[in-house]
């Protein structure tokens, strides 16, 4: 058994410090070393070399309000460190402390290196968890690194695009850009390459303007996935609240990932594209009671994790990952809220998305609205300022909570998901919660005073089917994870148009083919916040795995040589007309009432028929075989108002959604609305050049949208 060794006589001064801000701050002089730790006795930090032998041991000499702090002068960016904490080793009583397991600083900025998955990263003895191991982790473990906090970020200021005027493209780092031909192959899987040209004018043309990130916190890979050759490629795996992750740096630098992050974001900006990042302030990699000791286990357990109140050797779990973090404790508190501070401000990042977010309104078993951590966000100048978007649920009880959260909040919308992937496959008794989903859920976000962005709409993320795989496949497929197929999803929504997987049956694939153009019309032309994900105006498949969380290779990687070319076309022509016409992007709930007297005034703002051209009544909503409506929005029912304070006016359209199995002929509306109508999208071909006049009748192909304008003197 090898303890930790006992290091010479520190070389290198050590003064008192400041107990703010915690982390390791470099001034230009020095740096101060700020650690919390309620239940230590002492805390030692100790520095590296680039081999990683440990240089330097100090103890550090004060400690103010719980906080342990030292200044050491002359030590400079690119320095290597980390903690060793002493204290109580009793896990009966939530206590986990142990000095011979090295720790990553909760507040490093920077981290150098990956686990090397072995003993010496746990606290007991394989086989034996009641027993205490004390053997050395640090040669095994990553370093915390000394950061150089100083960049030129030129005239960069964030692009503050309104929700409502929003698109956001949800992608991984390395997934989005690891075999696109444009960009070096030194650079590909980078921050740096998510900066390239090519992929900022991909995303532009798109109308894209926010990219969501998944996780780029550092993480751990999980050593069961290590044991298979498998890795955890997604990220939910966090150890590093502060650092952006080492392994999507093209530079190889300690802390030279800072610089690279920032300028990403910095060319994303001149480019007028947000950046959102995926957050895991749930849990850490740290796992349950037979996890390894990386970090706040050994700093301050019971402070950090949330523990069985009965039994404090084991985690609460309401993330299926092992622990929970403990939002009940202020410090718990304050490391989320300075994290979340520290990318805004330092980062100048412009959002998050917050997995598994209804755990953080946990304080105590239920879920709370008006939990601390909410409160927090609330108040706060900076964080509450930016976009903030809620997964709202977890695997816990009552975790489900969509449309509860606060008003400044948004959604994903998982409803709206399930909805439109019910109605697009055939389900009965679709089409009135259809219609919800489309006019931006007021059913779920009305009530609490949300407006329609409260919904952030998506029919695929990254968790399950791809959009080909979601037309392609039936059951999920996902041999690969080395689970038996027993992991993922198993009710996916999903319909394979009549084969399983791959096939040349022309009918089959024609069908598939209008299917994506059905998902990424509903999506685009919805009221509320559309959320692509990558690669599915690429036509990306991922051979039918839906739980590619661990497939760090070409299942999971866009195949930028194979890319449906006209899939990307039509899902550009789509998003330009949304850009084009703000009656797609109300940021008012529809009310169903006239905005005046006159002309198109006095038509309701929204008006829904059944094919025949008849409006809809509460038995055509309720008969449960109806798979097909069509709806009328009126440009010139639109309650908001632009910049100047001037009415927005703009085109009316009438959209015909038909999933029905067969051809649907749609009767157009009397001339009250308009006198003809110009098709200007069909998801099942070229919509046609020639208006239409009012009562004449247009058809609709089996499972298709047709999408017409109000023909004016300017059309």
């Amino acid at each position: 058994m090898t303890t930790a060794a006992q290091p010479q006589a520190p070389t290198l001064e050590l003064w008192p410090g400041k107990a703010y801000p915690l982390g390791a701050t470099y001034d230009g002089y020095g740096t101060n070393f700020a650690l919390f730790s309620e239940i230590a006795e002492k805390v030692e930090l100790c520095l590296f070399d680039a081999n990683g032998e440990q240089t330097e041991c100090f103890t550090l000499p004060e400690v103010d309000g719980f906080v342990w702090h030292g200044f050491v002068p002359n030590i400079e960016p690119g320095q290597r460190y980390g903690y060793r904490v002493h204290g109580p080793y009793d896990p009966e009583n939530g206590h986990r402390c142990n000095p011979n397991k090295l720790l990553v600083d909760p507040y490093s900025k920077a981290i150098d290196g990956s686990f090397e998955w072995n003993q010496s990263l746990f606290s007991y003895n394989f086989g034996d968890p009641d027993s205490r191991n004390d053997e050395d982790s640090a040669p095994h473990m990553p370093k915390s690194v000394v950061i150089n906090p100083y960049f030129d970020w030129g005239v960069d200021r964030p692009p503050g695009h309104e929700y409502a005027d929003t698109v956001i493209y949800e992608a991984h780092v390395k997934g989005l850009t690891q075999t696109h031909p444009d960009i070096p192959e030194q650079i590909r899987g980078t921050y740096a390459a998510v900066a390239h040209p090519a992929i900022i004018e991909h995303l532009t043309s798109l109308g894209v303007n926010a990219i969501e990130l998944m996780p780029v916190h550092h993480f751990a890979n999980d050593s069961t996935l290590v044991d298979k050759g498998l890795s955890n490629y997604w990220g939910y795996n966090t150890i590093g609240f502060f650092a952006p992750d080492f392994k999507y740096s093209a530079n190889p630098n300690p802390g030279g990932q800072v610089q690279e992050f920032k300028a990403m974001v910095r060319a994303l900006h001149e480019a007028g594209i947000e950046v959102i990042l995926d957050v895991v302030y749930n849990h850490t990699a740290e796992g349950n009671h037979m996890g390894p000791t990386l970090s706040m286990r050994g700093i301050d357990n019971a402070a950090y994790y949330s523990l069985v109140d009965d039994d404090k050797r084991y985690y609460m779990d309401y993330t299926g990952t092992g622990n929970s973090l403990n939002v009940r404790h202020p410090h718990s508190l304050q490391l989320i809220m300075d994290s979340l501070r520290y990318w805004v401000t330092e980062m100048h990042v412009d959002g998050f998305r917050f997995d598994l977010a209804s755990t953080l309104a946990r304080e105590f078993y239920d879920v709370d609205r008006l939990a601390t951590f909410f409160e927090l966000v609330q108040q706060d100048p900076t964080v509450s300022q930016v976009k903030l978007i809620a997964e709202p649920w977890d695997v816990g009880p009552g975790g489900y909570q969509v449309g509860n959260f606060p008003p400044q909040w948004t959604e994903w919308n998982g409803k709206y998901r399930d909805t439109v992937r019910d109605f697009w496959r055939g389900e009965p008794a679709t089409l009135d919660e259809f219609a919800y989903r489309l006019t931006g859920s007021a059913d779920l976000y009305e009530h609490t005073a949300r407006r329609p962005v409260a919904s952030i709409n998506f029919v695929i993320a990254h968790d399950g089917f791809t959009l080909r795989d979601l037309v392609s496949y039936n059951e999920k497929h996902n041999e690969a994870n080395g689970e038996d197929n027993n992991d993922g999803e198993s009710h996916n929504r999903s319909w394979n148009c009549g084969v399983e997987g791959p096939t040349d049956d022309p009918e089959v694939l024609a069908l598939r083919s209008r299917q994506e153009r059905n998902f990424l019309t509903t999506l685009l032309l919805s009221q509320g916040v559309p959320m692509i994900c990558h690669g599915d105006e690429l036509g990306r498949s991922q051979g039918g795995n839906n739980n590619g969380y661990c497939q760090d290779n070409e299942i999971t990687w866009i195949d930028w040589s194979t890319a449906d070319t006209e899939l990307l076309e039509f899902t550009r022509t789509v998003a330009q007309l949304r850009a084009e016409h703000p009656v797609f992007r109300r940021r008012r709930f529809f009310s169903g009432k006239p905005l005046g007297r006159r002309g198109q005034d006095s038509l309701p703002d929204i008006t829904w028929f059944t094919p025949e051209g008849a409006e809809m009544t509460g038995e055509d909503w309720g008969s449960g075989f109806a798979k097909s409506v069509g709806v009328y929005l009126n440009g010139h029912g639109i309650p908001d108002m632009d910049a100047r304070g001037q009415r927005v006016v703009d085109d009316s359209f009438l959209l015909f959604f038909n999933a029905h199995y067969e051809p649907i002929e749609f009767t157009l509306p009397s001339e009250e609305f308009a006198k003809s109508w110009i098709p200007v999208i069909s998801t099942a071909g070229e919509p046609g050049a020639d208006p239409q006049p009012a009562g004449a009748t247009v058809s609709v192909e089996a499972r298709a949208v047709l999408v017409l304008k109000a023909e004016t003197d300017a059309s």
